[in-house]
């Protein structure tokens, strides 16, 4: 495993570790200002990175599918992450430091899906803590524990 996909695996590692602490009907908290409810974040990120599967590597996209909000479960939501996030790895493991459609290397790549999927970790405890569904401070710390995770 090179240190991009490593990285990268870490990164899903931590949302799956978020989606665990979230209970199942509290995917469906939105934020105050409105917007997608918790678990339609956590199928966007799905989503956006089968866009770009799509446009860099379709051949990755096997046996992936995009999420619709009708089907959302935390079941759902974990298995699908998991997947597409091995897909990714596969696609920085076997770039040779250029990602097809992106600009301007596998290294901003990475950097750029892991700020659009923190960006969107963000909303999501924003709409959990709004509605009073927070997680616990373990969780919160554990957010931040790349060492371990």
């Amino acid at each position: 495993m090179n240190p991009l996909s490593e990285t990268w695996q870490i990164h899903n590692r931590i949302n799956l570790y978020l989606l665990e602490a979230i209970g199942e009907t509290h995917l469906k908290d939105v934020s105050a200002s409105k917007g997608r409810t918790v678990g339609e974040q956590f199928a966007h990120i799905h989503n956006v990175r089968l866009m770009w599967l799509k446009a860099s590597a379709p051949q990755l996209l096997e046996g992936l599918e995009k999420l619709e909000r009708e089907q959302i479960s935390k079941q759902l939501l974990h298995d699908n992450l998991a997947a597409s996030a091995n897909a990714i790895a596969a696609l920085l493991e076997q770039s040779d430091g250029k990602i097809k459609g992106f600009k301007p290397n596998a290294t901003a790549f990475l950097g750029y899906l892991i700020s659009h999927e923190s960006h969107h970790r963000g909303q999501i405890m924003l709409s959990l803590k709004q509605n009073g569904h927070m997680v616990d401070k373990k969780t919160q710390f554990g957010l931040w524990e790349w060492g371990v995770r």
